[in-house]
Order: C-alpha cells, then structure tokens, then sequence
C-alpha cells in the first residue's frame, strides 16, 4: 500500500468497520459505541489484516472531540453552571483528590514506581466528557437536573487538567523543582486560562454573533456552514497555540459565546452531523489504540483497574453526593455517568510516557481500561431508575439524599392509559397540552430541557425529562397504551426519528407532528406520521385569507385557494384518507357555499350607529347575519350580541343576496 494513501486508507476503512460493527451491536441490543469501539480494534495495527495509522486518526479524533465541546457548550451557559456550582465544582476537586489516591493504591498494588501510580491515578481520576454527553444523551439523561451537574462537575475536571498538564513536566521532569519555579509555571497557566476566557466572553461575545448574523444574510448556506465549522476549530486551535490550553476546553467556549446568539438553533443544526461523524471516529480510534495481547497478559490487572474506575469511582461519586444532599436520582446520574476514563486520561498517560514515568505496557493498561469502561458505561446508566427505585424505598437513605434535593418525580406508570403523549412543551407543544388539560385529557409530556419540564410539571402535567430522539425515553412513555402521540418539534430530522421509533413500539399508535418542508412532509409520512402541520405554510394560509377578506372576495372563493394550497403542502397526505381530515374546515366552509360575504360601511347618519347588535337584531329585520368587523383597519370576528356599531364600520354580513340587500339598506343610511 502507498504510504500517501494511509491516511485515507485508515479513516475510510474505520468509518466501515465501525459502521458494521455498530450495525452489530444493535442487532445485539447493545449501545452502538460497543461496535464503533469494536470497528477500530478491526482495523488497528494490533489485529490481523491491515493496520491503520493510529497516530493519523486520534488526529481527526480530536475533531471529534472539538465539536462535541462545542455542541455541549451550545447548549450549555455559565448561568447552568452558576446554578450547580455548589456541587460541580467542590465535587470535582474532591473526586479528582479521592480518585488520585485510590488509583495510586491501585498502582502501589500493582508494584509500580509511585510516580506511576500518581499517573494512574490522575487518569482514573478525570472522566470523558464525550463519553459523558454522548451516553446521557442515549439514556434521555442530558438535560436532567444529574447531567447537567455532570456536565458542570467534567467542565470543572478539564479545567483542572490544564494545571495538571502544567504541573506534570515540572515535578516529574529532569532536574531540580524548585517551589518559586512551579509556583511561577502555575501562575503563568492560570493566567493564560483566565485571559483567553475573559477574551472569549468579553470580545468573542460580541464578535462571534454578528459575524455569523452578517454571514446568514448575506451568503450562501454552505458558507454559513463553513463558518461555524471555522469557528469550532479555529477558537480549539487558537487556545492550544496561543494560550497553552486544550483543543476541548477552546471549543467549549466557543459554543457557549455562539450559544447566546439568536442564530444558536441554526448553528447546533449545522454543527451536529459534523459533531456526529467525528464523535464516532473518536471511538473507533480509542478502539485502534488498544493492543488485545497486553490486556491479555495483564488480565487481572486489567479487571480490578475496571474494577477502580467503574466500582471504586461510582461509590465516591456516591458519598460526594449524600455529601452534598444532591438527591438520589441526581446521585446516581453523576456516579454513573463519571464511571468511565477517555482522552484526558489518553493525554495525560501520554504526557507519563514522554516523561519516562510509565511504560508502554503501564499506559496500554490505561488504554485496556478506558475501552472497557467506555464499552459498559451506557449500560451502568441503564441501572439508574431500578436503583433510585430502590433507594427510595429505604428510608435512611431517602432523608440523607434528598435533603435539598429537588428533582421532577416520574409519573406513575399505572396512570398511563388511554393518555397523549406530547413530545415538546415549547409553545406549540405547550398549547395542545394546556388543552387537554382543561378537556381533562391524561396526557404526559416528553421533554428533554430541564427548565421547560419544570413548567410543564408546574402546569399540573406529568413528565417525563430526556431526549425521546436520542434514548429510550419512548419505552417509558408507554405507547403502546396511548391514544395519540403529538410530536412538536421544529426538527424534522428529530421527528422523523421520534416517528420511527414510535411506530416500531406501538405500530397502531396515532402520530401528530409538524413539518417545516415539502421534504419533511415526505419523510415524516414515510416514517409513519399519520397526521402533519406545516406552521410556515398555515400561517400563509391564514395571511391570505385575512388579506382576501379584506379586499372583499366571499369565503368560497379563500376556501378554495386555501385547498390549493394545502393540496400542494401536503402533497404526500394527498392520496390517503388522512387528508380528507385536514380539509374538514374547508368542507365545512363549502357547504355554505349558496352564502355570501358582504361588506357594508355603517353611515355617519345611520339610525342603528351607536346600537348593539342586539339592539339592532340585524337578522330577525333583515335575514342577514353580522359575522365581522372592521374597524380602524383592524379585523374583528366571532362578533357577540354586546357588539356596538359606530360611524365608519364595515359590518361582514352573511346571507342570501336579498337579504344582503336589505342590511345594506338599514345600515347605510
């Protein structure tokens, strides 16, 4: 093979294994990172066949990591963190502390040199954030009260790095350490975190958004799309030349300053299939790393080093959280959610192995362990309801957890019945609920913002938090019992996944959703969506018929304008009976087709100005009926009785031709 075609060779081949072995894993019922972890262990240098360039691919994995960083801090704000800083922050450090110790323990029991096994334990210590994001995000877990600690509580630990990546070459370095020098290289890291965050939050604020509000007016989508790539990577590259800090930590920022912008949807759109691509690259080049016949010489080493990092860190994590009274479905989020090691731990082995610190075996170990936390982490998520199930009902342990805890309580499931699933309470999703509330219709509401289920609980609603698109959040909604499901999310990509999954679970389940193109509409329908709104295009609909009105044209006439219309919107609804159900208005507005609209200005010396209309009683003197008004160039319709007719008015009346004529007669004299 030419050495010029390695690299292409490498990441073409590894994209293929981990897509099979993705496939694989779910065939098997197991998270797809099993099978991208599985894909590069295939096609790395320590397995038979072709063996890819490792080095080359944790290259384009730290891509991945960049823009995870950056979607996290898209949706991430300091106010999120100022909100959980009582616990991220005191419960980093002491994890970071108390991991230190026990991997160093680990390390002494394993014979290694000290210096070792404080490498060890500073790796055990630091969890993944990309790991983290990516199995909160499947387990529906990321905008719960406990990812969102967990995102807090790993933003802390990568800060955190930067000084241990400072401090490691000057303690365990050639030469003398001399208290003044660490202080001084101390010095120098933390101010040059802390000027690059202030240039971030004070310049880039202001910079970063109306650049890419100038780029969204004036240019293509494709340059819109180059930019926020530009600015992902740019920012990440920018603080690892210029200030000495991490890719991730660069493109965190940057997410959370683009974050504030009002583009931030479109920016995350745009971010998400690169943050989805490279995410899995990340995995399968963890998997290339990992050398089979290391780990199998030092199994036992390897299985109480899992042991460490999946056990011992679940139960610090644990005590910090009865520590901090953080309550125990938060708890349990956290602990599980931090039981696993991945590329901060990579860097930091990296940095003992330049150092002389560890050997090539000693990191490989590292290695070994990483893979294998990482491959059983979703699973450890999978225990958090069963386990908060059960801790609740042990009373000692209720009182110490949730002592200051305030969580949103899932609903009972034997509550759910005959019930309306609605998937996003933003405003639409919010309206419909607000309905059947008041038609006291059992519904339960699926969102995965933290602040929107808390106003839908406080709405009296019950819910359920998590990302129904990416987790199996849907199989606890019970759809399989519900009457109707209600997707109202501005995503069609989301939706149509939500669909699938939906249809897959309860095949006979009605399902509502929104669409935002005629592309949508088809994909959506192809996903099993018996029911579709376009609000873009409704709200066309509505300007055109308001704008008819007015110019006087009869309601027939807008009714059938308004088909043609819906008939073309909805083209892929056109062949089903379903969409008989969305032209039920336009039917009814037909059948009083032998009616007319007509308007007629009540005149400055009309008897009937100032008079109610029902004073007037319009129709038992002329057969004629008052459905509207416009006055001072406002519309007013569903006209009641209390009604007063001033000077100036134009009165819509609906009737026979004759008596149209008659009205026009009594109110414009």
């Amino acid at each position: 093979m030419h050495g010029d075609t390695i690299l292409l060779m490498t990441f073409v081949l590894a994209l293929v294994a981990a897509f099979a072995g993705g496939m694989v894993a779910r065939a098997c019922r197991l998270p797809p990172i099993v099978g991208y972890l599985l894909g590069g262990l295939v096609v790395g240098p320590f397995t038979p066949g072709f063996a890819g360039d490792s080095h080359a691919m944790n290259q384009l994995a730290e891509i991945g990591v960049m823009f995870m960083m950056f979607g996290t801090g898209l949706h991430f704000s300091f106010k999120d963190l100022l909100e959980v800083k009582n616990i991220a922050v005191p419960g980093a450090v002491l994890q970071i502390m108390l991991g230190t110790l026990a991997g160093y323990a680990l390390g002494g029991a394993f014979g290694w040199s000290p210096e070792a096994g404080i490498m060890l334990g500073l790796s055990v210590s630091i969890a993944s954030t990309v790991v983290l994001i990516k199995n909160l995000t499947d387990a529906g877990l990321y905008q719960s009260r406990g990812g969102r600690i967990a995102t807090g509580w790993l933003i802390v630990e990568d800060l955190a790095t930067v000084v241990i990546l400072v401090v490691l070459p000057v303690v365990f370095g050639p030469g003398e350490v001399s208290p003044t020098g660490l202080a001084g290289e101390l010095a120098l890291a933390l101010a040059k975190t802390v000027a690059f965050v202030v240039l971030m939050l004070v310049v880039g604020s202001r910079v970063l958004p109306w650049l890419l509000a100038r780029i969204a007016r004036f240019c293509p989508r494709e340059l819109f799309q180059l930019a926020v790539v530009v600015i992902a990577l740019g920012t990440a590259l920018a603080a690892a030349m210029l200030f000495d800090l991490s890719f991730a930590l660069g493109a965190f920022l940057a997410g959370v300053v683009v974050g504030t912008s009002k583009l931030s949807h479109r920016v995350a759109a745009e971010a998400i299939p690169f943050q989805d691509l490279f995410s899995i690259i990340f995995f399968a080049s963890v998997g290339m790393m990992v050398n089979p016949a290391t780990l199998v010489a030092h199994l036992g080493e390897l299985v109480a080093l899992v042991a460490l990092i999946m056990v011992g860190k679940w139960v610090i994590n644990m005590a910090l959280g009865a520590l901090f009274a953080a309550g125990a479905r938060t708890s349990l989020t956290i602990a599980a959610g931090l039981s696993q090691i991945g590329e901060f731990s990579f860097i930091i082995g990296q940095t003992g192995m330049a150092l002389g610190v560890l050997s090539a075996d000693q990191y490989s170990l590292i290695l070994g362990g990483a893979v294998v936390s990482i491959a059983l982490n979703s699973f450890v998520l999978k225990l958090v309801d069963p386990l908060c199930a059960r801790m609740e009902r042990v009373g000692i342990l209720r009182r110490i957890y949730e002592r200051r805890a305030r969580t949103i309580e899932p609903p009972r499931e034997e509550g759910l019945v005959d019930h309306v699933v609605i998937v996003g309470y933003g405003h639409a999703g919010a309206y419909v609920a607000e309905v059947l509330h008041d038609l006291e219709v059992s519904c339960l509401v699926v969102e995965r913002d933290l602040p929107a289920a808390e106003e839908a609980e406080a709405a009296g609603l019950p819910v359920l938090v998590g990302d129904a698109a990416n987790s199996e959040i849907l199989a606890h909604a019970h759809l399989e019992r519900a009457r109707v499901l209600v997707v109202a999310l501005s995503a069609e990509g989301v939706s149509e996944m939500i669909a699938h999954e939906a249809r897959e679970i309860a095949p006979a389940l009605r399902i509502v959703a929104r669409a935002d193109s005629q592309d949508g509409v088809e994909a959506l329908v192809a996903a099993g969506v018996d029911d579709l709104v376009r609000p873009e295009l409704e709200g066309g609909i509505e300007l055109m018929r308001h704008t008819l009105v007015d110019l006087g044209y009869r309601p027939r006439q807008i009714q059938a304008y308004a088909d043609d219309l819906r008939d073309s919107g909805y083209a892929a609804l056109a062949d089903d009976a379903r969409s008989e159900r969305r032209r039920a208005f336009g039917h009814l507005m037909a059948s009083l087709s032998e009616l007319e609209l007509h308007w007629v200005e009540v005149g400055e010396r009309c008897p009937m100005a100032g008079c109610t209309l029902a004073k007037l009683d319009l129709r038992a003197r002329t057969g004629a009926n008052a459905v509207a008004l416009k006055r001072a160039g406002e519309l007013v319709l569903f006209l009641d009785a209390t009604t007063v007719l001033l000077p100036g008015d134009s009165v819509g009346l609906m009737g026979m031709a004759d008596q149209i004529e008659e009205a026009e007669r009594l109110l414009s004299q």
